[in-house]
């Protein structure tokens, strides 16, 4: 079968997205398959793909914080397939409270799924793309990789970690031919987001918990917006990354995505803290 990519031709390929029983993952599987590549959709929730499966996605198990669980999903397309040619690295999940609140248990969860899940996969398909010597991996971050917000500590370490991670990796591996693109989302509305605000009150401290409901009605707020991206939005700029014949490094996309990090850029720590603060109160 010959998938047209930006005008060339090019025998199907071989994608594999990670975090694929919802949201952002979900809506990549959807899209890639209607591209006509062979894709594999991994998740712990296999009952959740289903649907993808139906369309054509071939479904398999996968706990990125367990490595025989990793070991066993990328022999088994390897097996099939004899390749991956594209690696999508969505899964992941964020908890936020003050860091007198978050247990460093819970912490390490937190790099374990978003950083070094991420990195265990990566490090296991590289040299099947390196045989190739061709491939392409990308890797959801968010602009809380490059911004931070209240009680968003951790979460925004995970994501800082995987920029630069994600740079690191982009130069080491370009003489092997394979590319790494970073997607930079801003807001969307996933199930996560109340998942993840309901967990935050529930955890934080009396201490703290004036400044805590304030942030999470105002993050409310801004999720309840007609304006914030959905997944399948953000979907469509990882197609491009996955599609692109020359792939950018990186792709800012969704609500006041590209707003936030052009602040960022030009306000001093100072003011960016305030304006910061008083969005998302």
């Amino acid at each position: 079968m010959i998938v047209n990519v930006k005008g060339s031709n090019m025998r199907e390929k071989v994608v594999l997205v990670t975090g694929a029983s919802s949201g952002i993952g979900f809506e990549t599987c959807k899209q890639l398959i209607s591209r006509g590549f062979v894709v594999y959709g991994a998740a712990r929730r296999l009952e959740r793909m289903k649907v993808i499966e139906k369309m054509g996605a071939r479904i398999l198990y996968l706990d990125v914080t367990n490595d025989k669980s990793i070991v066993d999903c990328i022999n088994k397309i390897i097996d099939e397939e004899g390749r991956i040619d594209v690696l999508i690295n969505n899964a992941g999940y964020g908890i936020f409270g003050s860091l007198e609140d978050v247990s460093l248990e819970e912490a390490r969860r937190q790099m374990e799924v978003n950083v070094f899940g991420l990195a265990r996969i990566t490090q296991i398909i590289i040299p099947n793309m390196r045989k190739l010597k061709s491939g392409r991996i990308i890797n959801i971050t968010s602009i809380g990789g490059k911004i931070t917000t209240p009680f968003g500590g951790w979460y925004q370490a995970s994501k800082y970690a995987l920029e630069s991670l994600s740079d690191s990796m982009r130069m080491d591996l370009k003489s092997f031919g394979i590319d790494v693109a970073i997607i930079e989302p801003g807001g969307v509305k996933t199930e996560w987001s109340d998942i993840m605000l309901d967990n935050f009150i529930n955890t934080t401290s009396e201490i703290y918990i004036d400044a805590a409901k304030k942030v999470a009605n105002g993050t409310r707020k801004s999720y309840e917006s007609e304006k914030m991206s959905k997944p399948s939005d953000i979907a469509k700029t990882v197609v491009r990354a996955v599609t692109d014949k020359k792939v950018k490094t990186r792709y800012v996309c969704g609500h006041q995505a590209k707003m936030a990090l052009f602040m960022r850029r030009i306000l001093s720590d100072k003011l960016f803290d305030k304006v910061v603060s008083n969005m998302t109160s």
